[in-house]
Order: structure tokens, then C-alpha cells, then sequence
């Protein structure tokens, strides 16, 4: 009996994967910006002073769009590596980096708290470190496609950082973001 698989059913293992991976992590990834309104729409967010090399608001939905689309294939190639030493691992270690970025758009956008957005996104890129290596120990593809995402936490850190530098009486301020109205 051959306990091999043959290209074909590699390809195979690969291709479903990717067909849940990708729209999944795509997916958590929107509605955890969209719930907590992430974005130059949300009044608070308006009201901050945007510190330098703050790119055009689209910048935004454009890369971690692709980011997303990367992480899930570099998931795939992963979760299809059966029986890949390390695989375990690398798989456990991605969910805790993923589960921290789906909790910091709600942190900073939806809680105003930019001090505990910046231990997240820190922790994450710690965490996001170490699944790129563990994923280019299973597949080095895998490993090299979190690349982007690395250098985009550590741009996104910056922004958090010099965005609670440039307003720091604006974490944790909630903004209802209704209209007052006074009559006279």
C-alpha cells in the first residue's frame, strides 16, 4: 500500500484549503473592521490628528484586502502539508496572531483605546513573527508570503503609537457622534 500522495491529490489538498481559508480569513477580517467601523467614517477617528506618513485613507482597504488574501494562502499551503513536521504548531500559532488581529480594529476604533491598542498590535507582531517562522519551517512559501504582513504590522505599530502621541487626550474618549441640538 503507498502511503504517498501523488501531486495531483497534493494539488488537491492544497486547492480545498484555499477555497475555505481564504474567504474565511477575508471575511473575519472585514467584519471585524466594519463592526467596530474602522476608518476615516468613524467621528472619533475623524477628529484625531493624523501624524505624518499617514497614507491616503484607501491605502488601508487596498493592503490588508491583499494581506488577507495572503495570510490565507499561506495558511492553506500549510493546513494542506500533512503529516509536515511542525504543522501543529504553526497552525496554533496563527490562529493566536489572527484572533489578535481581529480584536485590535475593535480596540482602537470601537473602544477609543489606543494605549491597549498598541499592546495588542505589538503582541500580535510578536506573535506574527514567530508563525512566519513556524510557517516557513512547514512550506518556506508559506513563510514568505507573512512577510508583507510583518512590514505592515510594523508601519501599522508606528501609526498606533505616533497616533496616541499626537492625541493623547483622545484615548478611551467616547464620541456618541450624534448632532447636539440647542434650541433657542
Amino acid at each position: 500500500m503507498n502511503l504517498l500522495a501523488s501531486s495531483g491529490q497534493l494539488r488537491a489538498s492544497f486547492m480545498r484549503w484555499l477555497l475555505v481559508c481564504v474567504p474565511v480569513i477575508v471575511l473575519l477580517g472585514f467584519l471585524s473592521g466594519t463592526l467596530s467601523q474602522s476608518g476615516p467614517d468613524n467621528p472619533w477617528f475623524a477628529e484625531l490628528v493624523k501624524p505624518a506618513g499617514y497614507p491616503p485613507p484607501i491605502t488601508f482597504a487596498v493592503v490588508w484586502t491583499l494581506l488577507y488574501l495572503m495570510m490565507g494562502t499561506a495558511l492553506a499551503l500549510v493546513l494542506a502539508a500533512r503529516g509536515a513536521r511542525g504543522r501543529a504548531a504553526a497552525g496554533a500559532a496563527f490562529a493566536v496572531q489572527f484572533a489578535l488581529n481581529l480584536a485590535w480594529s475593535p480596540i482602537f476604533f470601537g473602544a477609543h483605546r489606543m494605549t491597549a491598542a498598541l499592546v495588542v498590535i505589538l503582541l500580535m507582531l510578536g506573535a506574527a513573527a514567530v508563525t512566519t517562522v513556524l510557517f516557513a519551517r512547514v512550506r518556506p512559501l508559506a513563510g514568505a508570503l507573512l512577510v508583507p504582513y510583518l512590514l505592515w504590522l510594523v508601519f501599522a505599530t508606528y501609526l498606533n503609537f505616533a497616533f496616541l502621541q499626537e492625541n493623547p487626550g483622545l484615548d478611551g474618549v467616547q464620541r456618541s457622534g450624534a448632532a447636539a441640538r440647542f434650541d433657542i
